[in-house]
């Protein structure tokens, strides 16, 4: 069972994975932060395993039983007054069928002044996208290891033109509870435009990533390690800002050697108290410190800070993430227990 399963991994990643980071595909806003707690931990954790019923939108092998009639609800005031939100809703039918998902993602990108080829004034136009998903789990055979999928669908409105997708989510985690640790592979938004917006198919930002994460046992700490966007190497870019210049005039590129690839596939996370009523969360992310620092200049891009605080059956949850000197992002969660 557990072979057939790594086939179909290896299926969906060498039928879907081409290059496809920051600009390079449609439906860009599948790749935004899904709650507070996942911006606190660097943007992308795919390991937790509990009651955060959010989780699975990026992971559906992560839906358990814990999730059950638990409704999340979490908003951002993004950059540029962009707008965006999830909420998430997770219902065990019983211990044998195990826990159905389904989650919610909305943004609007605002108003904006529409102007002719000519320069003229026209209408004003605004853009919105959202996704529906529907997620399930189950554990294979007495193992260790859990499988889930979400079955997700698009829709876009970016002025007068509107696009239609879907796409599809397969996580494969391994959970050993005897030493609190997680592991998973997890492949993500691989899948179609439907209808485009002017007759031309656009790939979607197609993800492979694997997580590790473990509760220490004399230290109330949890790791979390990320290594994201898999499905591409090199990551890198050199940037011609940073380029250098000798005594004779002649330019030098940066060089984004091996190391400072790996880097860049890599997030860091940290919550402190995992298991209590209030933690701390902290998140590094190594791509974005790169990719938005300023030449000669430290302003802590890719460094994000969290709190969650658990008041009977609600858990609130706040995130400052940073990500230039002129722009960060806050993100405000609120979950509820329902049963």
């Amino acid at each position: 069972m557990i072979k057939n399963i790594t086939k179909l991994f290896f299926f969906l990643i060498s039928s879907t994975a081409f290059a496809q980071v920051g600009g390079e595909s449609t439906y860009q806003f599948l790749n935004l932060v899904s709650s507070p707690r996942q911006a606190a931990l660097g943007g992308k954790v795919f390991t937790n395993v509990d009651y955060d019923v959010t989780q699975a939108l990026t992971n559906p092998s992560t839906i358990n039983v814990e999730m059950d009639n638990q409704l999340a609800i979490n908003y951002s005031s993004y950059l540029g007054g962009i707008n965006y939100g999830t909420a998430a809703y997770a219902y065990t039918w019983d211990r044998r069928v195990q826990t159905y998902h389904m989650g919610v993602t909305y943004i609007n990108y605002g108003s904006f002044e529409g102007y002719d080829e000519q320069g003229n004034a026209t209408n004003s136009f605004s853009g919105n996208e959202a996704l529906l998903s529907f997620g399930y789990a189950k554990q294979i055979g007495y193992s260790d290891f859990y499988i889930g999928g979400n079955v997700k669908l698009i829709t876009s409105k970016l002025e007068q033109y509107t696009s239609f997708g879907a796409a599809v989510d397969a996580g494969l985690i391994y959970i050993d509870e005897d030493i609190e640790f997680q592991a998973t592979l997890v492949v993500r938004n691989a899948g179609i435009q439907i209808t485009t917006y002017a007759g031309q198919n656009e790939p979607l930002p197609f993800e492979v990533a694997f997580g590790m994460s473990q509760t220490l046992e004399h230290i109330p700490l949890r790791w979390h390690l990320t290594f994201e966007n898999l499905q591409e190497w090199p990551i890198g870019v050199s940037n011609p800002a940073r380029a250098e210049t000798d005594l004779e005039g002649n330019q030098t590129q940066e060089k984004v050697g091996f190391f400072n690839n790996v880097l860049r596939h890599t997030i860091l996370g940290a919550e402190l108290f995992p298991d209590k009523g209030f933690n701390i969360r902290l998140g590094y992310n190594f791509r974005r410190s790169e990719e938005l620092r300023i030449v000669e200049q430290r302003n802590f891009s890719g460094i994000s800070v969290g709190v969650g605080l658990k008041i009977n059956k609600m858990r609130f949850s706040f995130t400052h993430a940073r990500y230039t000197s002129a722009s960060n992002a806050n993100f405000f969660g609120l979950q509820l227990d329902l049963r």
